[in-house]
């Protein structure tokens, strides 16, 4: 399995198609340089360009839960976690410098610990076809997490990205999901000819949350203790957006295939090595928005935890929107998660609808989904009530966005 691992990440990493994924419009991941929203700061030469934004996102939450996991001994409700919450409250800045250097720095004050500092950047990018990013920013994995942030076609990622798998062994510090979103690290990449991109990183696998450097050597393979990350895509009508539904893009014909792979090395508190794979495809047409994504997770154990089983997961979604008026666009999505390895057999299907409706004007735009989580194809009852612990049955969410 190890040497299948590393043929995946060396085929992605020294393909002659290497060069990256950029587009110039959404630079930042929250508000892009060409934005009208805000102000933007420049020198009569046009060689440095400062911009300042926010974004603050409020939601009203209502979950509902079953039976199973609840003690009524202790007097636990079935609804639990609904109420109001203030999921991203970004303050940043973004610009460029002497048409080669892009930089950003954002803090999300709704978080807390590391994940304070939400991006912290500068990418140096002289060529079209080459260009290196430093600092804290998004992983090259998964075009849910690699959409800009508050132009995602529902108020919540998929489930299948954000739940931690669940392992039959009592590890409570080895709780891996198959998203890997924020990390701080270095990365290669770059376009040719407007339609193959890459993107090759390596950071350091600990997550949004952690802001220094505390890996090691790997006692199994003597190689840094660290996540390596590669992701390919073809964008044939150029540069697709990335974007999952903006009113300002009615008319656009844009499309992106990608392949992305994965390796955190003695992730989990040096517990485990986890491999990921993932597909994605998406498309804007006019009014339409399709998306769909499948994406694998092999979890191995390190020889120190004496565990020679490994474990198998996969996920993926497939989403639409489309733009019944210009205001308004209406969503819809699928989310498939097998969660407690391929081992157990069954799954978590989760359908959900939404709606969005932008204020222009105004810079507001609205969001209001529902989300049923389903379990089916479990062999034992207990594997079913497992399946679903600590995830809602029945899921509200609206959100309130604005950005300046």
């Amino acid at each position: 399995m190890k040497r299948v691992i590393f043929i995946i990440i060396s085929i992605l990493l020294t393909s002659p198609l290497l060069r990256a994924q950029y587009d110039a419009d959404t630079e930042n991941g929250v508000v892009s340089l060409a934005d009208h929203r805000g102000f933007t700061f420049t020198t009569k030469k046009g060689d440095f360009l400062f911009k300042p934004y926010l974004l603050v996102q409020t939601t009203a939450n209502y979950n509902y839960y079953d039976d199973a996991g609840l003690d009524p001994a202790y007097n636990q409700d079935n609804v639990a976690n609904s109420g109001f919450g203030i999921p991203y409250a970004v303050l940043g800045f973004t610009g460029k410098a002497f048409n080669i250097v892009t930089f950003n720095l954002s803090i999300n004050a709704a978080a807390s610990g590391g994940a304070l500092l939400q991006q912290a950047w500068a990418d140096i990018r002289p060529k079209e076809e080459v260009g290196v990013r430093i600092g804290k920013f998004k992983t090259p994995f998964s075009h849910a997490y690699l959409t800009t942030l508050g132009e995602t076609l529902f108020p919540v990622m998929p489930t299948s990205l954000t739940a931690a798998v669940i392992l039959p062994y009592s590890l409570n510090a080895v709780t891996p999901h198959i998203g890997t979103g924020f990390d701080l690290g270095v990365e290669v990449h770059g376009m040719i000819k407007g339609r193959f991109g890459y993107q090759a990183g390596i950071f350091n696998g600990t997550g949004a949350s952690v802001n220094v450097a505390g890996k090691t050597l790997s006692d199994d393979w003597h190689i840094p203790s660290l996540l390596y990350a590669a992701r390919l895509t073809y964008q044939p009508f150029g540069v697709m957006p990335a974007t999952q539904g903006d009113p300002k893009r009615l008319n656009s014909n844009k499309m992106l295939v990608g392949l992305s792979a994965s390796m955190n090395v003695e992730s989990e508190n040096e517990s485990t090595n986890d491999f990921r794979l993932g597909f994605e495809w998406s498309w804007i047409k006019d009014r339409w928005y399709f998306g769909l994504e499948a994406y694998y997770m092999h979890v191995g154990f390190t020889r120190r935890q004496k565990i020679d089983t490994s474990y198998n997961y996969y996920g993926g979604y497939a989403q639409v929107g489309y733009f019944i008026t210009p205001h308004l666009q209406g969503a819809l999505r699928y989310d498939l998660f097998e969660r407690n390895s391929t081992k157990k057999g069954g799954f978590l299907n989760m359908p959900a609808v939404g709606a969005n409706y932008f204020f222009n004007s105004i810079n507001l735009k609205l969001q209001a989904m529902y989300q049923y989580t389903g379990r089916t194809g479990h062999a034992r009852q207990m594997d079913r009530d497992e399946d679903n612990l600590g995830l809602s049955t029945s899921s509200v969410v609206v959100m309130a966005q604005y950005t300046f």
